[in-house]
């Protein structure tokens, strides 16, 4: 099994409203019209990826991401793709649409931002809060 973890932190102006995307960065800030972003300060950005990992990706994989903030959890299923660049310093995208660009890490997702579980959204409003994305390559 194909498994990548990433660690990263709230911050107060995480809304998680976006209604296509998701995403997680390496920058150290966010502002309020990051609204997809879930959290900041990430240990990993696409390029930090295992080659293993990103060709399993590209070969159109499907991806299960698993968000853990203390005993919650949330998971999202999305899709790799041929087109995927994967090729970004700081950022990792998760889209609803077939869209790709570098900082894209999967596409066809069922759930954005919005979509994720409110408990898990008011937790990551606290900078003090850590959390957990486990990346499983699922066939």
């Amino acid at each position: 099994m194909l498994r990548e973890v990433i660690r990263c932190r709230g911050h107060e102006n995480v809304r998680a409203t976006h209604r296509s995307t998701l995403e997680f960065t390496k920058e150290d800030y966010l502002t309020p019209r990051g609204d997809c972003i879930l959290c900041i300060e990430a240990d990993k950005g696409i390029n930090d990826l295992s080659d293993e990992f990103k060709s399993a990706l590209k070969a159109g994989k499907r991806l299960l991401i698993r968000i853990k903030v203390g005993n919650l959890v949330d998971e999202v299923l999305a899709e790799g793709s041929p087109g995927l660049i994967l090729d970004h310093d700081f950022s990792m995208v998760v889209r609803k649409s077939d869209y790709i660009d570098a900082r894209t890490l999967a596409i066809r997702a069922n759930k954005a931002a919005r979509d994720v579980d409110r408990k898990i959204v008011e937790l990551l409003k606290s900078p003090e809060r850590t959390v957990e994305i486990e990346l499983i390559i699922l066939d």
